[in-house]
């Protein structure tokens, strides 16, 4: 710090906290609207300069020892409780805005006494040159990289990651502005700017690092959805299989009642010729409807698994009333009830009971999807966290399920009642 006026003092302050501030924000997805965020930005930005201009006018030597590193503390308690994100991201995005208010400093006021004899008006104006870019850069590439990589973050980032990164910047910080080591020398300056360079590294490295894994992940789950698609295309192919046999059955058994129709007419056995055609209606009404409901996909998907599992002498019973027009993709229909229906497929067959069954309930209710799935279980379930463990692994139905509900702000719940595994899940009709 190389002292000044009040006014000084006041200038230097906008210029760090509206850095900060406005980095922040820029990558931040807030809780209000953004009027109403950027009027309490700009509100509380005011209050924080002119008490830390106060600060620096009451007692200047604390100022320097302490404003920087607590500057981030205060600017951080605020933008993350402005923020809608988890506290890791928060934690994340703030330590990225302390890394650029440091290099600004850094460069301003060491060029300032390395080439100008610490002239005032040349560190403001090296930080204001600084900034600037800083911004720019940020709106351009780095907002757009992070917004749409943020999910991924809020996926693959964990608290210990983002402690972790925390610490290597307050590290840094405790380096770069420690008091004992604010002499001006050659020695500090370099030792200043190693130690920001690295943990700019550092975070420019972890950034993509998470960036990149959730995006593998989501792709591995895209894979997962599109293979579980193929593997319910070749069943309904042996479905269509299935039904050619059938119509050409019926069509071999239509020539036989022809036949004894006309046989009937020929000898003139009326009576006998109605009790027949009685008996023939009962058994077409007698016949199974495979129309489930009226939506497609969801008839589709259950049409093929009810026969699977009823191959495998299991009662199925379902109660399905949706209808078309669901802004719910198909792939997500697949993700979530064949998933659901080969567990409960799994289920039974693993209980060891005679009797196996399969209960299932799906029903708009306003402006959600109530999905209800119950098998025959052993009772022998391993829940962590919430969710049901594999035997053989953790298993991918499961995450699979709870992800693609999350897509729709939904929710799951797995539990074990009175002997059956049960699924409940609960579904926004409108897709984030």
């Amino acid at each position: 710090m190389l002292g000044g006026s009040f006014f000084i003092a006041l200038l230097r302050n906008t210029i760090s906290a509206g850095l900060m501030m406005t980095f922040f924000l820029m990558l931040d997805r807030p809780k209000l609207s953004m009027k109403k965020t950027i009027w309490c930005y700009v509100v509380f930005g005011c209050c924080l300069i002119f008490g830390y201009s106060i600060w620096y006018l009451c007692y200047p030597a604390g100022f320097v020892k302490y404003a920087s590193l607590s500057s981030l503390l205060v600017i951080g308690i605020f933008c993350g409780l402005m923020s809608s994100e988890k506290l890791y991201l928060s934690l994340y995005k703030m330590a990225v805005a302390f890394y650029m208010f440091s290099v600004c400093v850094f460069c301003g006021v060491d060029v300032a006494r390395w080439w100008f004899h610490g002239n005032l008006w040349v560190d403001i104006l090296v930080r204001i040159i600084c900034m600037i870019p800083i911004l720019i850069f940020t709106w351009k590439k780095l907002r757009k990289l992070f917004l749409s990589g943020v999910d991924f973050l809020i996926d693959e980032m964990d608290l210990f990651s983002a402690v972790t990164l925390l610490v290597s910047v307050m590290i840094g910080a405790v380096v770069a502005y420690w008091p004992n080591l604010q002499g001006f020398s050659v020695f500090n300056m370099v030792r200043a700017f190693v130690t920001l360079f690295m943990v700019g590294v550092i975070q420019y490295t972890i950034l993509h690092l998470y960036i990149h894994l959730g995006q593998e992940h989501y792709y591995q789950r895209e894979k997962e959805l599109l293979e579980l698609n193929e593997k319910l295309l070749h069943r309904q192919l042996e479905l269509m299989k299935e039904s050619e046999h059938e119509a050409a059955r019926i069509r071999h058994d239509a020539r036989h009642h022809i036949s004894l129709i006309r046989e009937y007419v020929k000898k003139g056995e009326l009576d006998g010729l109605l009790v027949y055609l009685d008996q023939y209606g009962e058994d077409v009404e007698n016949r199974e409807v495979s129309n489930i409901c009226g939506n497609r996909a969801v008839n589709s998907i259950l049409s093929v698994y009810a026969r699977n599992a009823r191959n495998q002498n299991i009662r199925v019973e379902m109660d399905v009333k949706l209808g078309d027009g669901l802004s719910i993709r198909d792939i997500d229909w697949i993700a979530i009830l064949a998933n659901a229906f080969e567990n409960a497929i799994h289920g039974c067959c693993s209980s060891g009971r005679e009797e196996q069954e399969i209960d299932i309930f799906i029903a708009e209710k306003k402006n959600k999807v109530v999905i209800r799935f119950s098998n025959t279980s052993n009772g022998k379930v391993t829940f962590r966290q919430g969710l049901p463990v594999s035997e053989k692994g953790s298993g991918l139905g499961v995450p699979s399920i709870v992800k693609t509900v999350s897509r729709y702000s939904g929710e799951t719940d797995f539990s074990i009642k009175e002997g059956n595994f049960v699924v409940r899940i609960l579904l926004n009709k409108g897709w984030k």
